[in-house]
């Protein structure tokens, strides 16, 4: 397939056909040291980045936090993305109403609808401290205590609207510029630094508290 086929679309249909051996309880073909040497040589033929995105590690997320000089909400959203392993469309349906501090000063983001959950059970992601405290002065400072999480701001400096995906896109843009980052993807630097971490991108999306720890 990798005569004819990205090699992003190659990677995809692995793992698509892993998750229906696993979720099927059968032995997942794609472990086999086959299809392993066989991806092996894809990437040796044709590279591996591909068209993807530059990630957004934890060390760069930090650099665009330190160059932001847009609004306390848009160093909130980029936390919780990269935290949450959010796409924009999760992130802009987020209400207040959704989050939930613990006792260790971690939090959740309760997602009620997201992409791999089909069945809409709805999904909670792990928030760390540094993100809830950002997030608490966000929403003192805001005065929202209810509805919408993130929102834009209007004329007068009214904030009623929700944010849409094309405008976290250019706000995520735009701090990376400030930081002289290229890359802008949050969700494929938090899966680079899982893995860095020695932290399965399974495992990850299993538990997602291991996800959000800043050690390691």
């Amino acid at each position: 397939m990798a005569e004819t086929r990205a090699l992003a679309t190659v990677r995809r249909y692995v793992v698509s056909i892993s998750h229906l051996h696993r979720a099927a309880g059968l032995a997942n073909p794609c472990n086999d040291e086959l299809v392993r040497l066989a991806l092996r040589r894809m990437h040796r033929a044709k590279g591996r980045r591909g068209n993807q995105k530059l990630g957004l590690t934890r060390d760069l997320v930090d650099r665009m936090l330190a160059a932001c000089s847009g609004t306390l909400r848009d160093r909130v959203l980029l936390s919780v993305a990269y935290d949450s392993l959010c796409c924009r469309s999760e992130l802009v349906a987020a209400d207040v109403e959704h989050v939930e501090l613990m006792s260790d000063g971690s939090g959740t983001l309760f997602l009620p609808h997201s992409k791999p959950d089909q069945e809409e059970q709805g999904a909670y992601r792990y928030l760390a401290p540094d993100t809830m405290r950002r997030l608490s002065i966000y929403l003192e400072a805001s005065g929202h205590k209810e509805g919408v999480l993130f929102r834009a701001v209007g004329r007068g400096g009214r904030r009623s609207e929700r944010l849409s995906g094309e405008t976290v896109a250019r706000i995520f843009k735009q701090m990376a510029r400030a930081a002289g980052i290229s890359g802008h993807s949050t969700r494929i630097g938090k899966a680079q630094d899982c893995v860095a971490a020695g932290i399965g991108i399974a495992a990850s999306g299993q538990q997602p508290a291991l996800i959000g720890e800043r050690g390691g």
